[in-house]
């Protein structure tokens, strides 16, 4: 069986005042430090401590969408719950509205007449750079449909549909010691047999930590492997 994308790991210096931001923009449910997915993304979001000053661009961010809400009132209520408008070189002729969290990490809302996230929910993509080998990857790692292959980018959707994870091509970003955002899988498996065929798959295991496994994909970026 397949390791399942259980969560996406936010680091943060203060990551109750994040689960709280997030939790009241997306309107999910809160337990602790997880923010409980809607029946629209097939993760939860885990906010985790750590010290990790923004020194660049997140090799990771959201896309909010536009549909159930106008992005008017979207950005209006981002800005109400903390949020900022961020300048990270956008043209003025684009349509989609770049904003950040209150610890600078940056998202987009899209615009309504955006045809590429229509059927997802207010959560409608998980946003990286990344290699079309990175989006092949994940792919074949969480047995989830390539939809798009094109001039180098690549982007992933549960075989259910809902969210999208995509992956920009070349050419990348600086890349920070350590990633901000990563990937938890779970497995119903044997801990090791997944380990090897995420290995064979072209990943790389960095190290562990008692029964949870840190691996890097094939771009380098670190996610966690636990039991379920």
């Amino acid at each position: 069986m397949t390791a399942r994308l259980h969560a996406l790991t936010v680091l943060a210096s203060d990551p109750e005042v994040l689960a709280s931001f997030w939790g009241d923009v997306l309107g999910w449910e809160r337990s602790g430090l997880d923010l409980l997915p809607d029946a629209d993304a097939p993760m939860r979001l885990s906010f985790e401590a750590a010290d990790l000053p923004r020194a660049r661009l997140n090799q990771i961010h959201f896309h909010l969408t536009s549909y159930t809400r106008s992005q008017e009132v979207n950005v209006a209520r981002v800005l109400g719950h903390g949020g900022s408008h961020l300048d990270v070189g956008q043209l003025p002729e684009e349509d989609h509205v770049v904003l950040s969290d209150p610890e600078g990490n940056e998202f987009c809302v899209i615009e309504e007449t955006n045809n590429w996230l229509a059927g997802t929910g207010f959560l409608g993509e998980v946003a990286a750079d990344g290699t079309r080998e990175v989006g092949l990857f994940w792919a074949a790692a969480l047995d989830w449909p390539l939809v798009h292959d094109e001039d180098g980018e690549t982007a992933i959707q549960p075989p259910e549909g809902r969210m999208k994870i995509a992956w920009g091509g070349p050419p990348l970003n600086e890349r920070s010691a350590r990633n901000k955002m990563h990937f938890v899988l779970v497995t119903l498996d044997d801990l090791d047999d997944e380990v090897q065929r995420l290995v064979a798959l072209g990943a790389t295991e960095v190290g562990r930590s008692g029964d949870a496994v840190e691996l890097a994909d094939p771009d380098g970026n670190e996610f966690w492997l636990h039991p379920a």
